[in-house]
C-alpha cells in the first residue's frame, strides 16, 4: 500500500472529489481525517471508509476560519502524532456561463476570495506542522482552464492560476525544509455534479446536447476519454506517496492528454 502509516487531511472530504481521494487513500492505507462545514456528508464518506476496513475521523471546520483550521490541524498532529499529506477539495461557490463582461463583481470576486483563503488557511497550517516534521505534502487540485482560458468559465479559470501559482511560492519556500507542494490539473470528471452541471450550461450556450458537448470534450484529448473522479483519486494516491519524492513545484496533467506539457 502507497500510504501505509500516512496521515492524512481532507478538507471538503464529502464532496465528490473529496470523497474519491479520501477512499483511495484510505485503500492504500493511509489514516484519514475529514473535514468540512456540514458533517452529514463527511459522514457518508467516513462510512464507505470505515466499511472497506479504513481509519477515518470527521470534523466540523470552517476553512475561512483560520484560528479553527490551526486549532483542528493541531489536534491532528496531537492525536495521530504527525500530519504527512493535506488537501483541500472544497467548493468556492463559482458559476458558470455568462462572459466576465456580463457577471457582477461579487459573483466573480466572491469565489476568487473563498479559493485563496481556504487554500492559505490550510497550506499554511498544515505547512507549518509539516516544516517542524521535516516532510509533507501539499496537495491541490486544478483544471485545464488554469492555463487554457475557455469562454463564459467566470471565475474558475482564474482561481485556478492563482491556486497553481500559490503552490509554486509554497513549494520554494517550503522545499528546504523537505516538504512537497504538488497540483493535479484535471480535465474536468464528468463523473462529478459540478462538472456536469457546468458543462450542461455550457452546452446550452452553444445549443447542443450535453452529450454532444461531452463527445466535443472528448476528442480534444489524446486518450479520447476525460479523466474520472477514479483517475484523478489514483494520481493524489501516487503524488502524496514516498514513490514521488523527487516531485515538487509540479502541475500533474490529469487531463487525458487535452493539454501536452
Amino acid at each position: 500500500m502507497l500510504l501505509e502509516n500516512k496521515v492524512a487531511v481532507i478538507y471538503g472530504g464529502g464532496g465528490a472529489v473529496g470523497g474519491a481521494v479520501a477512499r483511495a487513500f484510505a485503500r492504500d492505507g493511509a489514516r484519514i481525517f475529514l473535514a468540512g462545514r456540514t458533517l452529514s456528508p463527511l459522514e457518508a464518506v467516513a462510512g464507505d471508509v470505515s466499511i472497506a476496513g479504513g481509519s477515518v475521523e470527521v470534523a466540523g471546520v470552517d476553512v475561512l476560519d483560520a484560528d479553527a483550521v490551526e486549532r483542528h490541524t493541531a489536534r491532528i498532529v496531537e492525536q495521530a502524532g504527525r500530519l504527512d499529506i493535506s488537501f483541500n477539495l472544497i467548493g468556492y461557490g463559482d458559476t458558470q456561463g455568462a462572459p466576465l463582461v456580463e457577471t457582477g463583481r461579487e459573483r466573480f470576486i466572491g469565489p476568487v476570495s473563498t479559493a485563496m483563503e481556504a487554500h492559505f488557511n490550510t497550506a499554511t497550517a498544515a505547512g507549518r506542522h509539516m516544516i517542524a516534521a521535516g516532510s509533507g505534502v501539499l496537495l491541490a487540485l486544478t483544471a485545464q482552464a488554469g492555463r487554457l482560458p475557455y469562454l463564459n468559465t467566470g471565475g474558475f479559470g482564474v482561481i485556478c492560476a492563482a491556486i497553481e501559482g500559490l503552490w509554486r511560492q509554497l513549494a520554494a519556500e517550503l522545499g528546504p525544509h523537505g516538504v512537497r507542494a504538488v497540483c493535479l490539473r484535471s480535465a474536468g470528471s464528468p463523473d462529478t455534479p459540478g462538472v456536469e452541471e457546468s458543462w450542461a450550461q455550457h452546452a446550452e450556450n452553444e445549443g447542443v446536447t450535453k452529450q454532444e458537448w461531452w463527445a466535443r470534450m472528448t476528442e480534444k484529448t489524446a486518450l479520447r476519454r476525460l479523466p474520472m473522479l477514479a483517475d484523478v483519486a489514483n494520481v493524489a494516491v501516487l503524488l502524496a506517496s514516498d514513490h514521488a519524492a523527487a516531485i515538487t513545484a509540479e502541475i500533474a496533467n490529469v487531463t487525458c492528454g487535452e493539454l501536452y506539457d
